[in-house]
């Protein structure tokens, strides 16, 4: 769809692929009527998806969206004050994961004047991505 178009345009940006990019979802499956998951959902799938994680133990790890970012940060804070701003997590053995939360494609769509916001994020990263190339 659209979004997904628009998620592509943004790898590119960056010199990614969704071939050379793992992606996941916080829950496996649409919830009805294209809902919010709830914390139920959420529960359910969180340990799959750092067990997911873990797997591919990422140089970075970006979140996309504010689902993403409340469920593995584990707060409450809106999208807008949290993205663009590297944090270091712990995943199951993955210690000091250098992660970074920005907004959803499918926001930016809805709200075109984040775009710029989105950019900036996709710059820092760039650079980050460049220190493991």
């Amino acid at each position: 769809g659209e979004a997904g178009q628009l998620l592509d345009k943004m790898l590119n940006s960056i010199g990614l692929k969704r071939e050379n990019t793992y992606l996941t979802n916080i829950i496996f499956w649409r919830p009805p009527g294209n809902r919010k998951p709830t914390e139920i959902e959420i529960n359910a799938c969180l340990p799959f998806v750092k067990k997911h994680i873990e797997l591919v133990s990422p140089n970075i790890l970006v979140l996309v969206g504010a689902t993403a970012a409340k469920s593995i940060y584990k707060i409450q804070s809106g999208i807008t004050q949290i993205r663009g701003q590297w944090k270091n997590i712990n995943i199951n053995k993955l210690k000091n994961l250098k992660s970074i939360a920005i907004f959803h494609p499918a926001f930016l769509i809805r709200q075109p004047s984040r775009k710029r916001e989105a950019w900036e994020d996709l710059k820092k990263i760039k650079v980050e991505i460049d220190k493991y190339t």
